[in-house]
C-alpha cells in the first residue's frame, strides 16, 4: 500500500528535514564508532600484523553491498529499507516480512553488542553494576530518538566528529610510538597468513555495518533519490580509509591486547580516550534504535506489522511506540546475551541479509522494462557482493 492510500498519509508522515551532509556524518557515526573501538583487538587476534588487509577486505565487501544499497535507496526511498526491497525484488509480502524479522534481531544484537562494548569504557570511569549502565544508555538514547529526527541525526553527527576525532589522535599516537614505521611487514606473505586476515575480515566487517541504516531514513531526506547514495557511498569510503590507517599504527606500535587503542595512552590520556570512546562507540546504540523504529514504521505503513507501528505523533513527528519498542528490545537482548556472542552473530545475519538484498537487486536489474533511477550500479556488481558476503559467512563457518 502507497503512503497516498494510507488512512495516516500525509498528515502523520516524517518531517522531511535531513540534508546531505548531516546523513554523511550520521553515516560515520554508525559506522566508525562500535565497530573499530569494541573490535579491532579481536581483528588483530585473528589476523595478526595483517590486520589492515582485513580491513581492506571487509571494505571492499561493504562498498559492494553499498553500492546496491545506495541504487535501491535511489529506486525505492522508502523507511522499510532492506525489508521493501526484498519485497520488490522477490515480490513476496512473507519473505518481506521474514526479512524484517531477521533484519530486527540482527539490528537489536548490533546495538546490544554496541551498548556492551560501550560500557567496558564506561566502567573505567564509573565504577557501577555493567547491567545498570547498559539499561541506563539505552533508555537515554531511546528517549531521544522518540524526541525528533533532527535532534537524534544531530547529537548522531557530533558525536561522529568526536568519535572521528578520537580515532585520528590514536593514529597519530600509534604511529609516533611505533618504533618503525616499516609497512612491508604488514603485508601477508603466505597462506597461513591470508587464513587470518579473511578470519579477522569476517570480525572487520562488523565495523562497517551502519551504511545501510541511511537506507531507513530515506523518507525524511530532502531529495532521498541523489541524497542517500551519495551520502551512503561517502561515509563507506571515509570509514575504510580511516580504518586502515588506525589498525596500521596499532599493529606497528606493537598494542595487540583487548583495547588497543585505550592502550596507546597512558595516566589521564587514557582516562580522557576512555571517555572519547564511550561516546564514539554509544553513538551506535542512539543510531541503530532510530534504524529499527524506521523499520518497524516503514513495514507498519506496507501492513506487513500492526498499524499501531506506522503512527507517527504530531508533536515529534516521530514513531513514538516503534522507537519505544525497538529500545525495549535492545535492552533485554544486551542484558541476557554474552558480548562476544552477540558479536559474531549480528555479523553472520546481517551479511546473509546483505547477500540477500544483492540479490534482489540483481533480480530487478534483469526485468524489462527498468525504470531508471537517479543512482545506478553495473550489472556485476549485485552478484559480486552477494558471492562475497557469503564467502566471509562460510569462511568464518569452516575456520
Amino acid at each position: 500500500m502507497g503512503n497516498s492510500d494510507h488512512p495516516l498519509a500525509p498528515a502523520q508522515s516524517l518531517a522531511r528535514v535531513l540534508t546531505f551532509w548531516p546523513l554523511v556524518f550520521y553515516g560515520l557515526g554508525v559506522i566508525v564508532g562500535a565497530g573499530i573501538y569494541v573490535a579491532l583487538g579481536t581483528v588483530i587476534g585473528r589476523a595478526g600484523d595483517a590486520a589492515p588487509f582485513s580491513f581492506l577486505l571487509a571494505g571492499i565487501a561493504a562498498g559492494l553491498t553499498g553500492l546496491c544499497y545506495a541504487e535501491l535507496a535511489s529506486r525505492f526511498p522508502e523507511a522499510a529499507g532492506a525489508a521493501s526491497y526484498v519485497q520488490k525484488g522477490f515480490r513476496s509480502d512473507r519473505l518481506a516480512q521474514l526479512t524484517g524479522a531477521a533484519l530486527t534481531i540482527a539490528v537489536a544484537v548490533s546495538a546490544a553488542s554496541i551498548a556492551r562494548g560501550a560500557v567496558h569504557y564506561l566502567t573505567i570511569l564509573v565504577p557501577v553494576s555493567q547491567n545498570l549502565l547498559t539499561a541506563a544508555l539505552v533508555g537515554g538514547f531511546t528517549a531521544i530518538a522518540v524526541i525528533g529526527v533532527w535532534e537524534s541525526v544531530g547529537l548522531a553527527a557530533l558525536l561522529g566528529v568526536i568519535e572521528i576525532g578520537g580515532l585520528v589522535i590514536a593514529t597519530i599516537v600509534g604511529f609516533q610510538a611505533a618504533p618503525s614505521l616499516d609497512f612491508r611487514g604488514l603485508v601477508p606473505m603466505d597462506s597461513a597468513a591470508w587464513h587470518g586476515v579473511i578470519a579477522g575480515a569476517f570480525i572487520a566487517f562488523f565495523a562497517f555495518i551502519g551504511f545501510e541504516t541511511l537506507a531507513n531514513l530515506a523518507e525524511e531526506v530532502r531529495d532521498a533519490q541523489r541524497t542517500v547514495p551519495r551520502a551512503m557511498l561517502g561515509a563507506l569510503a571515509a570509514s575504510m580509509v580511516l580504518y586502515i590507517a588506525v589498525a596500521s599504527a596499532a599493529v606497528l606500535s606493537d598494542k595487540t591486547g583487548g583495547l588497543p587503542l585505550l592502550d596507546l595512552f597512558e595516566g589521564k590520556g587514557a582516562t580522557i580516550f576512555a571517555g572519547l570512546a564511550f561516546l564514539a562507540v554509544s553513538n551506535g546504540v542512539l543510531i541503530e534504535i532510530v534504524m529499527l523504529a524506521r523499520l518497524f514504521y516503514g513495514m507498519a505503513r506496507n501492513g506487513q506489522l500492526p498499524a499501531s507501528l506506522g503512527h507517527v505523533y504530531q508533536r515529534t513527528r516521530t514513531p513514538v511506540l516503534a522507537t519505544l519498542t525497538a529500545g525495549m528490545i535492545v535492552l533485554v537482548v544486551a542484558l541476557l546475551v554474552p558480548f562476544e556472542r552477540l558479536l559474531v552473530f549480528a555479523n553472520a545475519l546481517t551479511l546473509f541479509l546483505f547477500a540477500l538484498v544483492d540479490l534482489a537487486l540483481w533480480r530487478i536489474k534483469f526485468r524489462r522494462p527498468v525504470p531508471r533511477a537517479d543512482f545506478e550500479v553495473w550489472s556485476w556488481v549485485p552478484p559480486a557482493a552477494s558471492v562475497l558476503t557469503t564467502l566471509l559467512i562460510l569462511a568464518e563457518v569452516l575456520q
